[in-house]
């Protein structure tokens, strides 16, 4: 016969022998060993949480030696000396939503650092890019609005992978001043027009070409060239990145406080959508576009200031399905493709006006011939242009600057293979300004050009165009709809809606609302209990029995389901919770009378059948459902017991004092006060949740405070007046106020700390004074009597 186990500590797993390690039993009736009680962690003074079963309970100041030593477990297989019903688990967890989202926690964890909140952004300081739309659905009846973040991640969730990856490429690359980059301050959606927008920061001086195109002569070839140097390193640190530019107009180029250049990665993207609408409407004729079309489409963008690379125009054309008279590009875009924008550039600066015609069909036939191998062809026309662009820099800076006649032809070199990097384009700009001889220790490194892992912005998602917009694009600019694939709302409401329904029948304020037995009870002034039927919510039964206000409601969901009801005279109704309902309740008793308070504010039920009830005279009190007696009374609140809750073997009671106490339910001895040293003003506690190791306390000033764990939380002033009602269900917490507000937001939490998420808001006729969350169902009681139901629905 095997022996049988030795009993051990279940925190250090050593058997108990009386002397070393001594068996202390603790009043949830768990046994742990002397040595590991001196160990564990007292958060709240005068309490611990039981290792085994992480009740909180009393742990005495002369610490685990007056603990009751367990004598039988020396001897027996390890058991109870005070028998305890187990603790049950949270199971009335809805696994429903309310409100079904189209994202994940990780999706939110990855994002929400990049958005801005919705009063952080001044149209006229920033850059604005639009990245999608959401619409408003206030219409649906509900009155629900989706939160600011809500609307943000949806319009994220739904936008195409690709593009989201772009855009976090962004985001991630230049969140910091990053080289002559303008800063990407992050996501802003504008609850006004409906759209999420990527932001970055804008130069005080703006665009300083606008007003000084043209204006170098003989002794400006120094300014010049620095000018012309810092547009390459801007458009180096975009290489940096993994990022190939494609076009660049000239408002893309802004000059800070002390005429520095830096490159606006808004305005870059925007002038890509400028590219994508110009082959858009090109080719919206649906012929084919030939040689003559294409050199207007060229012009076209020259006129607007915009320039795009001979490997981008041709990929665009073939992208939107045109057909094209000339061969396809025979080269990818690559980084080079940008030197070609740098040569238009610093051209357009040069004139200082939209370059000529002629300079443009010279530009067009070097794309076409390169483009065809025609090489004989093609270097007759780059010839003419190189004597095109040495005769204006002659006529701008004289005979002596035969180099930048060089270095600018250099960049529309038709043979692709030996076209210069950017980085190229700077050193010989440098050399004009600064000797070689003196210039040896310049290095650019840090510029990886492998041709495989560069993106190119305009042919990115970003820049991109659908189909469907090319035929609409006058139409969507006119109504200002966003034509690149933007988002909706939030998930449900794309595809349904919050709905609501009236259940009427109270003749005055509704003060409580519980689910028990498979219907809905709700309570009143109007001193009766109303039960609803959960599936079409009509109106099945009222209990009358109650003298005066029913003030509270619970209900105690088992084999045999209660319903109780306190009211305002002190008395207390035990109803039979399931059909046939009867007309009289199964028990009915008063508290003892004292008419200087209030009577029965608060209820709470425990697990073993014992009904708690708080009171106007600061007492709280446990009776008896099988007989009705008083068992215990509690003392130590200095006003009125405002809320009760019962988790996880613990009893919390909230007060007008503005304090919130822990109770042991096995021995009815305070754990702990809370409230006292938690930041806020003390104010009146109106409502409490608790769930497993979170507690939530709201108050009359419209803040609510968060525990888990035993460690204060969370404090936020989420309503603009006092919250009367809180319903929490797993990770779902509603609030109602005087502000005629109901708010939904999703508890967050980790290891560390915990975070409200908000998720929208229903705007509400009337103060919201009870407030039940089951199954995707929101109740809610309102101070005029009204009693609805919100739910989602497909």
């Amino acid at each position: 016969m095997e022996s049988p186990e030795v009993p051990e500590c279940p925190v250090c797993l050593q058997p108990y022998d009386g002397a070393g390690t001594i068996p202390r039993v603790l009043a949830c009736g768990h046994t742990v060993c002397e040595s590991c009680l001196v160990s564990l962690p007292q958060k709240f003074q005068g309490a611990i949480r039981c290792p085994a079963c992480t009740v909180l309970v009393k742990y005495p100041a002369e610490g685990p030696t007056a603990l009751p030593k367990n004598i039988d477990l020396l001897r027996l297989i390890p058991g109870s000396a005070y028998p305890r019903k187990p603790v049950k688990e949270y199971t009335n967890v809805s696994r429903v939503p309310f409100l079904p989202l189209s994202w994940s926690d990780e999706f939110y964890s990855n994002w929400r650092n990049y958005v801005l909140s919705d009063d952080a952004v001044d149209r006229q300081k920033v850059s604005l890019l639009r990245l999608g739309s959401f619409l408003s659905r206030d219409e649906d009846g509900s009155g629900f609005k989706a939160a600011y973040m809500v609307r943000v991640m949806d319009c994220l969730s739904e936008m195409e992978e690709e593009k989201r990856e772009e855009l976090r490429l962004v985001l991630r690359a230049f969140n910091k001043q990053s080289g002559r980059i303008c800063r990407v301050l992050g996501l802003w959606a504008d609850l006004g027009d409906g759209i999420l927008y990527l932001v970055s920061e804008k130069q005080k001086y703006g665009n300083f070409l606008d007003t000084n195109l043209g204006g170098f002569e003989k002794d400006g070839i120094f300014n010049f060239a620095m000018i012309s140097m810092e547009i390459c390193e801007a458009v180096i640190a975009l290489h940096k990145e993994g990022l190939i530019a494609g076009s660049l107009g000239l408002s893309c180029f802004q000059f800070d406080d002390f005429g520095h250049v830096y490159l606006d990665l808004i305005e870059v993207l925007s002038s890509g959508r400028g590219v994508h609408e110009v082959v858009a409407e090109v080719g919206s004729t649906g012929k084919k576009i030939g040689n003559a079309e294409s050199c207007l489409l060229l012009k076209d963008l020259f006129k607007r200031d915009v320039f795009a690379s001979p490997e981008v125009l041709l990929q665009q054309l073939e992208q939107y399905n045109f057909g094209v008279e000339c061969a396809s590009s025979k080269y990818s875009i690559r980084y080079s493709s940008d030197a070609w924008l740098l040569g238009c550039i610093l051209l357009r600066i040069l004139v200082g006006e939209v370059l000529s015609d002629e300079l443009v069909d010279s530009l067009y036939h070097i794309i076409v011939k390169g483009n065809e191998d025609n090489d004989l062809d093609c270097s007759s026309v780059y010839t003419s242009l190189m004597e095109k662009v040495g005769s204006l820099l002659e006529s701008k800076f004289g005979s002596e600057h035969v180099s930048l006649q060089q270095i600018i032809c250099k960049c529309f070199n038709f043979d692709c293979d030996n076209c210069l990097l950017v980085r190229d384009v700077w050193k010989s700009v440098r050399e004009m300004v600064i000797p070689p001889l003196f210039d040896k220790l310049v290095k650019l490194d840090g510029v990886n050009y492998d041709e495989d892992t560069g993106r190119c912005l305009v042919a990115g998602k970003l820049c991109m165009l659908s189909r469907e917009s090319t035929q609409t694009l006058e139409n969507d600019e006119l109504q200002g709809n966003e034509t690149n694939g933007g988002a909706d709302l939030v998930n449900g409401l794309t595809n349904g809606s919050i709905k609501s329904k009236d259940l009427a029948g109270h003749i005055d304020c509704v003060t409580g609302l519980a689910v028990g037995g498979g219907y809905l009870f709700s309570s009143s002034f109007d001193k009766s209990v109303k039960v609803w039927s959960l599936q079409d919510y009509s109106h099945l039964h009222t209990f009358r029995g109650h003298e005066h206000k029913v003030m509270a409601i619970v209900c105690v969901d088992e084999e045999q389901p209660l319903c109780i009801s306190g009211d305002s005279g002190g008395g207390i109704c035990v109803w039979n919770a399931k059909s046939p309902f009867a007309l009289e309740p199964l028990k009915k008793w008063e508290e003892e009378k004292d008419w200087r308070y209030s009577g029965i504010h608060a209820l709470a039920v425990s697990d073993n059948r014992y009904v708690y009830t708080g009171s106007g005279d600061k007492l709280i009190k446990e009776w008896s459902l099988k007989d009705g007696t008083l068992s215990c009374t509690m003392s130590g609140h200095k006003s009125v017991v405002s809320s009760l809750a019962v988790s996880n073997g613990v009893l919390y009671s909230g007060s007008w004092d503005g304090t919130v106490r822990l109770w042991s339910l096995s021995d009815h001895s305070l754990l702990t006060v809370l409230g006292e040293d938690t930041p806020g003003t003390v104010t009146t506690v109106l409502s409490l949740a608790a769930n497993q190791n979170t507690l939530i306390a709201t108050y009359e000033n419209g803040s609510l405070k968060i525990w888990r764990d035993d460690v204060f939380r969370k404090f936020i002033q989420i309503h603009d007046g006092a919250i009367f009602a809180i319903s929490l269900e797993g990770k779902c917490l509603f609030t109602g106020s005087w502000d005629k507000t109901i708010k939904a937001q999703e508890l967050v939490e980790d290891d560390f700390q915990v975070d409200v998420r908000s998720i929208g808001s229903i705007p509400c006729g009337s103060v919201i004074t009870a407030l039940r969350y089951w199954e995707g169902k929101l109740f809610v009681g309102f101070g005029d009597r009204t009693l609805k139901v919100y739910y989602y629905k497909k």
